[in-house]
Protein backbone atom coordinates (compact mmCIF):
# COMPACT_ATOMS: atom_id res chain seq x y z
CA UNK A 1 0.00 0.00 0.00
CA UNK A 2 1.11 3.54 -1.11
CA UNK A 3 1.58 5.73 2.35
CA UNK A 4 -0.31 8.77 0.93
CA UNK A 5 -1.22 11.96 2.87
CA UNK A 6 -4.75 13.40 2.70
CA UNK A 7 -5.86 16.97 2.83
CA UNK A 8 -8.82 19.55 1.40
CA UNK A 9 -7.56 21.22 -1.82
CA UNK A 10 -5.96 24.35 -2.51
CA UNK A 11 -6.53 26.97 -5.30
CA UNK A 12 -2.53 26.05 -6.27
CA UNK A 13 -4.36 22.69 -6.80
CA UNK A 14 -6.18 23.93 -9.22
CA UNK A 15 -4.31 22.87 -12.39
CA UNK A 16 -3.32 19.49 -11.30
CA UNK A 17 -7.30 18.69 -10.64
CA UNK A 18 -7.98 20.12 -13.84
CA UNK A 19 -5.69 18.10 -15.87
CA UNK A 20 -7.36 14.68 -13.52
CA UNK A 21 -10.91 15.83 -14.70
CA UNK A 22 -10.18 16.14 -18.66
CA UNK A 23 -8.10 12.51 -18.11
CA UNK A 24 -11.23 11.08 -16.29
CA UNK A 25 -13.82 12.14 -18.52
CA UNK A 26 -11.44 10.46 -21.46
CA UNK A 27 -10.95 7.40 -19.86
CA UNK A 28 -14.47 6.73 -18.23
CA UNK A 29 -17.19 8.06 -20.98
CA UNK A 30 -14.80 9.01 -24.00
CA UNK A 31 -16.32 12.40 -23.21
CA UNK A 32 -13.36 15.82 -24.41
CA UNK A 33 -14.00 18.32 -22.02
CA UNK A 34 -13.62 22.31 -22.27
CA UNK A 35 -10.71 23.07 -20.88
CA UNK A 36 -11.94 26.59 -20.41
CA UNK A 37 -15.20 25.59 -18.99
CA UNK A 38 -13.55 22.92 -16.77
CA UNK A 39 -11.07 25.27 -15.26
CA UNK A 40 -13.41 27.72 -14.49
CA UNK A 41 -15.61 24.65 -12.77
CA UNK A 42 -13.09 23.92 -11.03
CA UNK A 43 -11.68 26.98 -9.75
CA UNK A 44 -15.22 27.72 -8.83
CA UNK A 45 -15.63 25.24 -6.62
CA UNK A 46 -12.12 26.02 -4.91
CA UNK A 47 -13.20 29.73 -4.22
CA UNK A 48 -17.03 28.60 -2.65
CA UNK A 49 -17.18 26.40 -0.68
CA UNK A 50 -20.98 26.25 -0.83
CA UNK A 51 -20.48 24.79 -4.38
CA UNK A 52 -18.35 21.90 -2.91
CA UNK A 53 -15.07 20.93 -1.70
CA UNK A 54 -12.22 18.76 -3.24
CA UNK A 55 -9.89 16.44 -1.45
CA UNK A 56 -6.77 15.09 -2.52
CA UNK A 57 -4.23 12.95 -2.06
CA UNK A 58 -0.70 13.12 -1.80
CA UNK A 59 2.23 10.82 -2.55
CA UNK A 60 5.61 12.37 -1.90
CA UNK A 61 4.60 15.99 -1.82
CA UNK A 62 2.50 15.66 -5.69
CA UNK A 63 -1.13 15.09 -6.03
CA UNK A 64 -1.82 11.75 -7.06
CA UNK A 65 -6.01 11.76 -6.19
CA UNK A 66 -8.63 14.22 -6.11
CA UNK A 67 -12.10 14.13 -5.39
CA UNK A 68 -14.70 16.74 -5.01
CA UNK A 69 -17.30 16.15 -2.25
CA UNK A 70 -21.22 17.90 -3.24
CA UNK A 71 -24.45 18.36 -1.03
CA UNK A 72 -27.55 17.51 -0.85
CA UNK A 73 -30.38 18.31 2.05
CA UNK A 74 -32.05 15.06 3.47
CA UNK A 75 -35.74 16.07 4.69
CA UNK A 76 -35.74 12.58 5.72
CA UNK A 77 -32.79 12.87 7.88
CA UNK A 78 -32.90 16.23 8.63
CA UNK A 79 -29.58 16.70 7.77
CA UNK A 80 -26.71 17.26 4.85
CA UNK A 81 -25.56 13.77 2.39
CA UNK A 82 -22.46 14.35 0.65
CA UNK A 83 -21.84 13.32 -2.43
CA UNK A 84 -18.79 11.92 -4.04
CA UNK A 85 -17.97 13.12 -7.74
CA UNK A 86 -14.97 13.08 -9.70
CA UNK A 87 -13.11 10.62 -8.06
CA UNK A 88 -9.01 10.12 -10.12
CA UNK A 89 -6.30 8.59 -9.27
CA UNK A 90 -3.25 8.50 -11.64
CA UNK A 91 -2.74 5.27 -13.62
CA UNK A 92 0.40 4.42 -11.81
CA UNK A 93 -1.05 4.77 -8.56
CA UNK A 94 -4.63 2.53 -8.73
CA UNK A 95 -4.37 -0.65 -6.86
CA UNK A 96 -2.50 1.33 -3.98
CA UNK A 97 -4.93 1.66 -0.89
CA UNK A 98 -4.66 5.69 -2.41
CA UNK A 99 -8.18 5.98 -2.97
CA UNK A 100 -9.36 3.61 -0.18
CA UNK A 101 -7.91 6.38 2.30
CA UNK A 102 -9.25 9.02 0.51
CA UNK A 103 -12.05 7.97 1.32
CA UNK A 104 -11.59 6.85 4.96
CA UNK A 105 -10.27 10.35 5.08
CA UNK A 106 -13.69 11.91 4.21
CA UNK A 107 -15.08 9.50 5.85
CA UNK A 108 -13.96 10.68 9.11
CA UNK A 109 -14.40 14.25 8.39
CA UNK A 110 -18.62 13.12 8.00
CA UNK A 111 -18.33 11.22 10.90
CA UNK A 112 -17.18 14.28 13.11
CA UNK A 113 -20.34 16.43 11.15
CA UNK A 114 -23.00 16.16 13.38
CA UNK A 115 -24.88 17.75 9.84
CA UNK A 116 -24.33 15.47 7.89
CA UNK A 117 -25.70 11.90 7.76
CA UNK A 118 -23.79 10.00 4.57
CA UNK A 119 -21.79 9.66 1.44
CA UNK A 120 -23.44 8.29 -1.63
CA UNK A 121 -21.49 8.51 -4.99
CA UNK A 122 -22.91 7.20 -8.34
CA UNK A 123 -20.67 5.10 -10.62
CA UNK A 124 -21.18 4.08 -14.22
CA UNK A 125 -22.84 0.70 -14.65
CA UNK A 126 -19.97 -0.14 -16.94
CA UNK A 127 -17.36 0.28 -14.75
CA UNK A 128 -16.81 -2.60 -12.86
CA UNK A 129 -13.69 -1.55 -11.14
CA UNK A 130 -15.04 1.30 -9.52
CA UNK A 131 -17.89 -1.06 -8.26
CA UNK A 132 -15.67 -3.79 -6.18
CA UNK A 133 -13.80 -0.71 -4.88
CA UNK A 134 -16.69 0.87 -3.48
CA UNK A 135 -18.20 -2.09 -2.64
CA UNK A 136 -15.11 -3.25 -0.45
CA UNK A 137 -15.11 0.48 1.19
CA UNK A 138 -18.56 -0.88 2.73
CA UNK A 139 -20.91 1.18 0.42
CA UNK A 140 -23.89 -0.87 -1.21
CA UNK A 141 -25.64 0.09 -4.28
CA UNK A 142 -28.79 -1.88 -3.50
CA UNK A 143 -31.50 1.14 -3.11
CA UNK A 144 -31.05 3.60 -6.17
CA UNK A 145 -30.68 4.27 -9.55
CA UNK A 146 -29.60 7.93 -10.45
CA UNK A 147 -31.73 9.27 -13.92
CA UNK A 148 -30.58 12.36 -15.66
CA UNK A 149 -31.04 15.10 -18.22
CA UNK A 150 -28.08 17.51 -18.91
CA UNK A 151 -27.92 20.08 -21.17
CA UNK A 152 -26.02 20.31 -24.12
CA UNK A 153 -23.30 23.23 -24.23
Amino acid sequence: MTTARYREARLSDADRIVEFQIAMAVETEQIRLDRMVCTAGVAAVLRDEKLGRYYVGEIDGEVAASTLITYEWSDWRNGMVWWIQSVYVLPGERKQGVYAGLYRYIQELAQRDDHVRGIRLYVDRRNAPAQHVYTRLGMNGEHYQVFEWMKEF
